[in-house]
């Protein structure tokens, strides 16, 4: 799929999405993104392993086929939207990230427009970077903070603008 191409569809992130998205496996250095175990996330209640967390703050992205592709995540802050977002291990590094990128920044201007987006990136994850300045991120601070695998340091990103967002 040619990033011209893409075309990304919003539904209710499903049970069956979580299920698929842990068992999705980036290669290094990228593994850093691979998920707990289904069943360890739903009994732990972390992220769309809660069923209420998963129905409010997360959706799934399916391509033109119906595929799930990917899945968006718009923590509420007061005044933000912070985007948490994944593609799928194969469709990385295929120029698709600007475009997923701005199909999720129209969705959560759809959510909440009154607010203001970012979102974190790891400092080290010069790919995405690239994706999300093409789509209109800025960076705006740079800090450190603990992960499951210890402190690493990050970027905040902030979206200015520069692409039309279109969402289906």
């Amino acid at each position: 799929m040619e990033q011209s191409e893409a075309q990304w569809l919003f539904v209710p992130m499903e049970e069956e999405h979580g299920r698929l998205i842990c068992s999705w496996r980036y290669p290094e250095p990228y593994a850093v993104f691979n998920w707990s175990p289904w069943d360890e996330l739903q009994e732990r209640s972390e992220e769309f392993g809660d069923p209420s967390i998963r129905k409010e703050q997360f959706e799934g992205v399916l391509d033109r086929d119906g595929q799930l592709c990917g899945f968006a995540q718009f923590f509420p802050l007061v005044g933000w939207t912070r985007l948490g977002l994944g593609l799928r291990p194969d469709l990385c590094g295929q120029g698709l990230g600007p475009s997923f990128t701005s199909a999720i920044v129209g969705r959560a201007m759809q959510r909440r427009p009154e607010d203001g987006i970012d979102l974190e990136v790891l400092t080290s994850n010069s790919r995405a970077q690239r994706a999300y300045l093409k789509a209109g991120f800025a960076i705006r601070d740079t800090y450190v903070r603990n992960t499951p695998t210890g402190p690493d340091e990050f970027h905040c990103m902030v979206y200015e603008g520069g692409t039309s967002p279109t969402v289906v």
